[in-house]
């Protein structure tokens, strides 16, 4: 039963990274498989990269315009840090703070752990993370 599940579980993943979704994909599949293998060993690792490569896959990537905007955006003088992973397509803490981005209001941003963080405003689900 387990061979099954990792065979098909990577043949999913492996269709998903090919098709026009790899970004938001691919970048899901990492997360959510990692935080599987942690969470349910191999078994986990599978099921996790298949829920992440959905998840990531449903995620947006913002407009290069918005990306700069942020980009160039000041660091709060005050740090956020955050102790969990920031993973695309994963939602951030409630009590995170985001500025809205004046010209694309589907799109906010917040600084933590000293990176630039784009999010969705209504959901604080994280689109991109800058390094």
């Amino acid at each position: 039963m387990y061979k099954i599940l990792l065979v098909s579980s990577a043949l999913a993943l492996s269709s998903l990274a090919t098709n026009a979704l790899a970004d938001g994909a691919v970048t899901g599949a990492a997360g959510g498989a990692i935080t599987g293998a942690i969470v349910g060993g191999p078994v986990g690792a599978a099921v996790g990269g298949i829920a992440g490569g959905v998840a990531g896959a449903v995620v947006d990537p913002p407009p290069r315009e918005v990306v700069t905007y942020v980009q160039q955006q000041p660091a709060p003088t005050a740090s956020v840090v955050v102790e969990q992973p920031i993973v695309v397509g994963k939602p951030l803490p409630a009590d995170v703070v985001v500025t809205p981005v004046p010209d694309n209001p589907k799109y906010a941003y917040t600084v933590i752990n000293n990176r630039h963080v784009i999010v969705e405003p209504r959901t604080h689900r994280v689109v991109q993370v800058i390094e």
